[in-house]
């Protein structure tokens, strides 16, 4: 196998731990956000916070989880004839929609016009949970090998 192959792998672990980090993260935000509505001063802070974790770490953090892995693929392409390796690409798949739904509610906070509770928040905070474990399970375990 290529020789740096090892590496890419060591960078693609390490953003996805930086982008499963600000997924965590994320929604707690906006539960703080949401409950805190009437503290003007509060909710400013937290919109500063919101869009530095989301734009400085958890998207540049999704790509770069993204495109090493299609590198990886590119270098090792017989993984795409694993069946453990097309279920973890579903939760990888799952993952980017929910990265997606989060940047939504993301532009709603940020113009006011969110309608969510902080319990509907909550909730969202354990989907990265379930996704991620999900990842490691065919990651790591391999069950349908």
């Amino acid at each position: 196998m290529i020789e740096y192959y090892d590496w890419i792998k060591v960078f693609h672990y390490a953003s996805f731990i930086s982008w499963m980090a600000g997924l965590f993260y994320l929604p707690r935000l906006f539960v703080y956000h949401v409950e805190h509505y009437d503290n003007k001063d509060f909710v400013k802070v937290v919109k500063i916070q919101e869009h530095k974790l989301f734009y400085y770490i958890t998207q540049p953090a999704m790509v770069a989880s993204v495109a090493s892995g299609i590198w990886m693929i590119t270098l090792n392409p017989v993984l795409l004839t694993l069946p453990y390796f097309h279920a973890k690409l579903t939760f990888a798949l799952l993952l980017v929609v929910f990265h997606c739904v989060m940047w939504f509610y993301l532009k709603q906070l940020k113009a006011d016009k969110c309608t969510k509770s902080g319990k509907f928040f909550r909730i969202s905070n354990e989907v990265p949970t379930i996704i991620m474990i999900g990842i490691l399970i065919f990651m790591l375990i391999r069950p349908l090998s």
